[in-house]
């Protein structure tokens, strides 16, 4: 298993990709090495131990392009890199330094204790530096110890072989080549921590990167929601000429756990429904789609309308969890005779304004909400004849609890004042009215809860007086 495995998969691609782009400047300098070794070998000695440079640079390249077509074929198929194969790249890139020490050795180009502290020496803090790049503070720390013992291993054949000729050759007392391995050492542990630090933060930004998909594909998720929620609602209202109907729904959250409706059924009635379910969002959202499918199937499989209730709350009972139910309401319209039969499981206010006598009238609900408690039963619809200019109207609770910021809710005795108002215009108009009523009172604060309107209005007939 790769010693990036444990940080994830995006972690681990990150660190071959970085992985890669160190190779090939490694590459880039190693190459621009061997034409500067090939060129100084050939000006200055000759050809003296050219061949030796040359081929310890070749074998070194033709390692680091072994290398690097792994990576490559590691970040193409997605395969993993084994950790043998990261320790031999860490012995031989942090021995290349030592093999240059060794080059100047027989090379001659001075003493050799001059050797020692000689600008190559500087290459281990070079090769310690760019295992940074590999976001792995143990290999940094491995890539120190190797040079340290590297360099070790050069002063001792040194010492060892002109131990003899110290005072000539002009040596430090060999506790200073010991330091320099001690600060190469160090200099590596410092670096593990930089590692650390910039492992610490590609893991961060790609956990954000990561949460930032996730939340992009989350929103993309609830558009395709909303757009299909919001495609469920009436886009036209029903043509009756006698009648005016209007509907109006605006989420809390992208999706919602309100919906309206209508529909024509084979009697000649027309269906009028809304539902609230508890909460907003996507999971009220849902359960209100099972409550509309379940509403239109019970509206046109039942010859009468008194058992509607009864069997909706048969079928969400069933899906639903505790602590989750529907309130509902229905308005089965007769347009021949302008009477309706009012049926609600749990929601109220339902309005019924009388146009001639200027009053409201809250119908009571049949029974609890529809989810609740299995096999309860409902009582009867109650029913109504509506006159011209009389109305019902059916707004969720988002309507008169949105508060202000004074904390006061908007309440039912100001609904019935904003119906008043427009007891004159059209379903829509009651309906914006509403709206800019309660958005007006408000003040600006948060809306926490879905909205939903509903208005039936019969219509005042024009009479031509003689």
């Amino acid at each position: 298993m790769s010693i990036y495995q444990r940080e994830g998969d995006a972690f681990y691609r990150a660190t071959l990709n970085s992985e890669w782009y160190r190779i090939v400047g490694l590459l880039g300098v190693l190459g621009v090495l061997m034409v500067y070794t090939i060129a100084r070998g050939i000006w200055v000695d000759g050809f003296r131990l050219l061949w030796v440079q040359t081929a310890a640079l070749t074998l070194v390249i033709a390692h680091e392009l072994h290398v690097l077509r792994t990576v490559a074929k590691a970040l193409q198929h997605g395969k993993d890199v084994s950790s043998a194969i990261w320790a031999i790249n860490v012995v031989v890139e942090s021995q290349l330094p030592t093999l240059a020490l060794f080059l100047l050795l027989a090379s001659e180009w001075m003493n050799p204790y001059q050797v020692l502290v000689a600008p190559a020496v500087s290459l281990y803090f070079l090769f310690i530096i760019l295992s940074t790049l590999r976001l792995s503070p143990s290999l940094t720390v491995f890539t120190g110890l190797m040079s340290s013992l590297g360099y070790l291993c050069v002063t001792l054949y040194v010492h060892g072989k002109f131990h003899g000729s110290r005072s000539e050759l002009g040596a430090f007392p060999l506790s200073i080549y010991v330091i320099y391995a001690g600060l190469i050492l160090t200099a590596a542990i410092i670096a593990a921590v930089v590692a650390a630090r910039i492992e610490a933060y590609v893991a961060a930004a790609l956990r954000e990167a990561d949460l930032q998909n996730e939340l992009k594909t989350m929103h993309h998720d609830l558009d395709i929601a909303r757009s299909i929620q919001q495609g469920l609602l009436p886009a036209t209202s029903p043509k009756l000429d006698d009648f005016d109907i209007a509907g109006w729904n605006q989420p809390a959250d992208q999706t919602g756990g309100d919906y309206f409706d209508w529909q024509s059924l084979p009697n000649g009635r027309l269906a009028i429904s809304l539902g609230d379910a508890t909460g907003h969002g996507i999971g009220p959202a849902l359960i209100s789609t099972s409550c509309r499918a379940y509403a239109r199937a019970s509206f046109v499989g039942e010859n009468g309308h008194d058992q509607v209730l009864n069997r909706l709350n048969h079928l969400l009972a069933e899906d639903l969890s505790a602590n989750h139910f529907v309130t509902f309401a229905v308005v089965f319209l007769d347009p021949k005779d302008s009477a309706v039969e009012i049926l609600s499981a749990g929601h109220g206010p339902i309005l019924w304004y009388q146009y001639d006598a200027d009053k409201f009238e809250s119908l009571e609900a049949q029974g609890i909400p529809l989810g609740m408690i299995a096999g309860v039963s409902y009582e009867r619809a109650q029913c109504r004849q509506l006159a011209e200019g009389d109305m019902i109207v059916m707004v969720t609770d988002g309507f008169y609890e949105w508060e202000n910021p004074q904390g006061e809710e908007f309440g039912v005795e100001r609904l019935e004042t904003t119906i008043r108002q427009a007891r004159d215009r059209s379903a829509a108009d009651v309906i914006a009215k509403l709206r800019l009523s309660v958005e007006d009172f408000c003040g600006g604060t948060e809306q926490k809860d879905d909205l939903t309107a509903v208005v039936l209005k019969r219509k005042v007939v024009a009479r031509v007086t003689e």
